[in-house]
């Protein structure tokens, strides 16, 4: 009953509201018809370009959601690597299809192929899907022992600061192919850093692990 009484409430201010609005344009309407046609017009606009973002968040997230769906069915059916291969594209979202063909061909140990589908990722824009394939072919060189090679990815990565992409990550493989290089040194401070700026994180508590590893074996 209540609930009954407020909805009749606020349905009698919204009434009076827009009663009180009808009022004033019948008695102001040759003032006001002009002004009356820009407003029209900015809210046309302002509705426009909300239902245009609408409608692109809403294919972006299909695109997504189907590369990851084709992705997902790998495993089982590699036949659908040709149906990713042809969603894949130089789109701010299709690229993304470029990274998940990569990541299929390092699970299958296809080095070569998934550096192949790595670079296809252009240098503009320089968001998560970039420094995503970057971080990945840096660990593709650590694989293949180019630890020099590594290091300078990463460390463009490191200089780059990117705000779309986990820094920890990045300095936690470049601690890693400075170990893998030999130069425990050079590890151990990075790991240090990264227990003590990224405590909280993934890979904060992976670099604490290896600082007492690399402590203990000094």
């Amino acid at each position: 009953m209540k609930k009954e009484i407020k909805k009749q409430i606020k349905e009698d201010e919204f009434v009076s509201v827009v009663t009180h609005i009808v009022r004033f344009f019948q008695t102001h309407h040759k003032t006001m018809a002009a002004a009356a046609a820009g407003i029209l017009a900015v809210i046309l606009l302002v509705i426009g370009v909300r239902f245009l973002r609408a409608r692109t968040l809403q294919k972006q997230s299909r695109i997504v959601t189907e590369l990851i769906s084709l992705r997902s069915e790998l495993d089982k059916d590699p036949k659908k690597l040709a149906d990713l291969e042809k969603k894949a594209g130089d789109g701010k979202f299709e690229r993304f299809g470029f990274v998940l063909i990569g990541t299929y061909w390092m699970d299958n140990g296809n080095l070569s192929k998934a550096e192949e589908a790595f670079r296809k990722i252009k240098d503009r824009p320089r968001d998560l899907t970039y420094y995503q394939a970057k971080d990945l072919l840096g660990q593709i060189a650590v694989l293949r022992k180019d630890y020099d090679g590594a290091v300078k990815i990463f460390d463009a990565i490191e200089k780059d600061r990117p705000r779309d992409y986990a820094l920890d990550a990045v300095l936690f493989h470049k601690a890693e192919a400075l170990e893998k290089k030999g130069d425990k040194a050079g590890a151990l401070a990075l790991y240090k850093k990264l227990q003590e700026t990224y405590s909280q994180t993934y890979f904060g508590y992976d670099a604490s692990m290896k600082v007492r590893k690399l402590e203990a074996g000094q």
